[in-house]
């Protein structure tokens, strides 16, 4: 929005270098037991697939790669892979694969190439666009994790107590502390997704009373997971993700509440890895709405079309039929032709926002 500070790329510098130094702190201090090895993967396959997906969208789309955009030079290249550096740490960190590579390698590769392949026109004109007037609707790092779970069943989850391990009791308080008092700074000051946040956890809340009180669920032991580090490490760093949750506060609200209820049903459904699949089932629930909605614009945009040329018709054959030219008021013949120019203009703008999203598509899966 013109005159407004875009603050999201000092909140991907901020995030990027919050999670390095957690990565570091964890192999050195804290206790992660994965391998050196694993950060390093996820992050040169997280690289080497943003570079690789983006000249194949640079190319259909006849552009030149966003890394290699003049007059940014060393600066922007390093910004533009900000994205992938968060995720494939973020991948390294959460998922826990013993020795094994592979695993992170494949979940930090599918969560790259979900920004090109799902996507969903731009629903708002202040919202930042993408690739194509489109953007992703899938949390990158969120959808990689899930879908590892999925195909691997030997990779789990890196435990809350892996944060801990080596940490004394002041240190275990600590931590925690300057997780949510960062995370707060970080979503209060730049993405602005502290609605969001409230969403979650007081749907977090509701849920497990309402386990509680339906299955008889003691509510403290329900509401202690809260606490862990690995889910205010998902409430205030994984859910929050400003390029795929909504802007308006009140749908904020609603999608992190959504996220919670669907936790609750998984959960109350004896499903593992919760958060992570509810969160990837709200965000495709929140891709179909993006896709129904930019189709509903473009039908009415149609039928407003049709209207207006069907008044021009109209009013051209009682012209010709007349004995004699009866001339229609100014202001009723300029409404018509404005009429006729806006709906033309919004069907053409929403004829491109579904043709654009569909072209990238199409060149991300196979072109």
């Amino acid at each position: 929005m013109t005159g407004t500070k875009d603050l999201r790329l000092p909140a991907l510098r901020r995030f990027a270098f919050a999670i390095t130094l957690l990565n570091v702190l964890g192999h050195t201090v804290l206790g992660f037991e994965q391998s050196w090895a694993a950060p390093l993967v996820g992050i040169a396959t997280a690289y080497a697939a943003e570079i690789g997906l983006e000249l194949v969208a640079a190319w259909q789309q006849a552009r030149r790669p966003r890394f290699l955009a003049r007059g940014h030079g060393l600066t922007g290249a390093v910004d533009f892979l900000l994205s992938a550096h968060i995720t494939g740490l973020a991948v390294s960190m959460l998922l826990y694969t013993g020795e094994r590579l592979a695993p992170v390698a494949f979940a930090a590769a599918v969560a790259i190439g979900s920004k090109y392949i799902f996507r969903a026109p731009a629903a708002a004109p202040a919202a930042p666009a993408g690739i194509g007037g489109s953007r992703h609707f899938l949390n990158p790092s969120n959808f990689g994790i899930t879908l590892t779970l999925l195909v691997f069943s030997y990779v789990g989850i890196t435990q809350p107590y892996m944060f801990t391990e080596k940490l004394n009791p002041t240190g275990a308080w600590v931590l925690p502390a300057v997780l949510v008092c960062a995370g707060t700074f970080l979503n209060g000051r730049f993405t602005h997704k502290l609605p969001l946040v409230a969403g979650w956890v007081g749907g977090f809340v509701l849920q497990a009373l309402v386990r509680w009180w339906l299955f008889g669920n003691l509510p403290l032991g329900s509401l202690m997971p809260l606490t862990g580090v690995s889910l205010l490490l998902f409430t205030f760093y994984m859910v929050t993700d400003p390029a795929t949750t909504p802007v308006p506060a009140a749908r904020q609200v609603a999608f992190g509440a959504a996220v919670a209820a669907v936790y609750g049903v998984l959960l109350a459904s004896h499903v593992v890895f919760t958060p992570f699949f509810a969160l990837t089932l709200v965000a495709m629930g929140r891709g179909a709405l993006l896709w129904a909605l930019a189709w509903r614009r473009a039908t009415a945009a149609a039928g407003a079309v049709g209207a207006a040329a069907t008044v021009g018709t109209v009013g051209t054959a009682g012209k010709a039929g007349a004995v004699g030219p009866a001339p229609q008021p100014a202001a009723a013949s300029h409404q018509v032709a404005a009429g006729q120019q806006v709906a033309a203009s919004q069907q053409v703008a929403a004829s491109q926002q579904v043709s654009a999203g569909q072209r990238v598509m199409e060149a991300a899966a196979g072109r």
